[in-house]
């Protein structure tokens, strides 16, 4: 009996990446798993290398009524007993049949196109009290949340690869070139942190504008556009200071991660940092859009050693408690063992 991993988006993120964290984690654990994903070179690979059976689909828009009865074939030959959908794509094409259909929710997604599902998950527990408050029945929802893990062969990225000086303080951001992950505070909080370089790691439309604003700003030569990487740990180990200043955030696994690598953290308080965050015990919280109050909280983490140790070792605490992949993997075991799915 197998579960059925329905993923419709073709592009890199966080989703996208947590997917395949999430298979691997519970196929190591001997869950029985197939994969219907979009073609994606990288993804194909990856379930390939961690013995995943997969199969590339349409996932079209509403004109597309072949993808839906080729899924209902894949489920049938791989026996399945529960179908996942991550977001709303999948869910649009993910058939009925003689299985569980549960839907994987990572934002306040439109519920129409889970409708007639068994099941919600949400990552947040925000996330799920708002699905019950749109009539969502309450016995049909759960909080399970995403899990950090850290690679132990996973080396520091050379700074020197980079063109990055050694000594000096090195910031991370993570996130796609999208307004609301506001790459546009952390240069211009750059701007007030003296000698210190910024990592952005991520793709999306905003790229030549961030660039001609770290040029006006003055500090383009500390800063590095990494594009998309496939190396996010070795990236964590190189830096000195994550920066996580989204103006939208449901969950930020920006967060998590940052604790599983022992790198600390400074958000903005957006809804899912600011849930996340104990504010001055595991990571620092600054307003939304204030490039200043996060340069004087950088510039406090850069002075203050004492206290960057206190928030990784919290962090790192909270990771072992809530966040491992032990603890999360047998949250979903708990799932599928209620729809038959072992």
């Amino acid at each position: 009996m197998s579960v059925l991993h329905l993923l419709g988006t073709a592009g890199e993120g966080g989703a996208e990446t947590y997917f395949l964290d999430l298979v691997a984690a519970l196929a190591d654990d001997g869950v029985r798993q197939v994969a219907a994903i979009r073609t994606n070179a990288n993804r194909e690979a990856a379930l390939a290398r961690i013995g995943v059976p997969s199969g590339v689909f349409r996932f079209g828009g509403p004109l597309d009524i072949l993808t839906k009865p080729k899924l209902k074939g894949l489920a049938q030959k791989h026996d399945v007993k529960l179908a996942l959908a991550w977001m709303n794509r999948a869910a649009r094409h993910t058939p009925s049949g003689p299985w569980a259909r549960v839907g994987r929710l990572g934002g306040y997604y439109n519920l129409k196109y889970y409708k007639g599902f068994d099941h919600l998950v949400a990552n947040t527990e925000d996330i799920a009290d708002w699905v019950v408050s749109q009539g969502w029945p309450a016995g049909k929802v759960r909080h399970i949340p995403n899990f950090a893990a850290a690679p132990v062969d996973a080396a520091p990225t050379d700074r020197a690869s980079l063109n990055t000086p050694e000594g000096v303080p090195l910031l991370l951001a993570m996130g796609r070139l999208h307004d609301s992950k506001a790459h546009d505070v952390s240069l211009t909080a750059l701007a007030k942190i003296p000698d210190a370089h910024l990592w952005i790691a991520g793709v999306g439309g905003l790229e030549a504008k961030l660039r001609a604003m770290a040029h006006v700003l003055g500090v383009s030569e500390r800063v590095r556009f990494l594009g998309w990487r496939t190396d996010p740990s070795a990236l964590y180990r190189a830096a000195d200071i994550c920066v996580f200043p989204s103006r939208y955030e449901p969950l930020g696994n920006v967060v998590i991660q940052s604790w599983a690598h022992g790198l600390p953290v400074i958000a903005a308080a957006s809804q899912g940092p600011s849930a996340l965050i104990r504010d001055n015990e595991d990571g620092l919280l600054v307003p939304i859009d204030d490039a200043q109050a996060l340069a004087e909280g950088v510039n406090r983490l850069i002075a203050d050693p004492i206290l960057r140790a206190r928030l990784v070792q919290q962090g790192a605490q909270r990771v072992e408690a809530e966040f491992s992949p032990t603890a999360v993997v047998a949250q979903w075991r708990e799932l599928f063992a209620d729809f038959g799915a072992h």
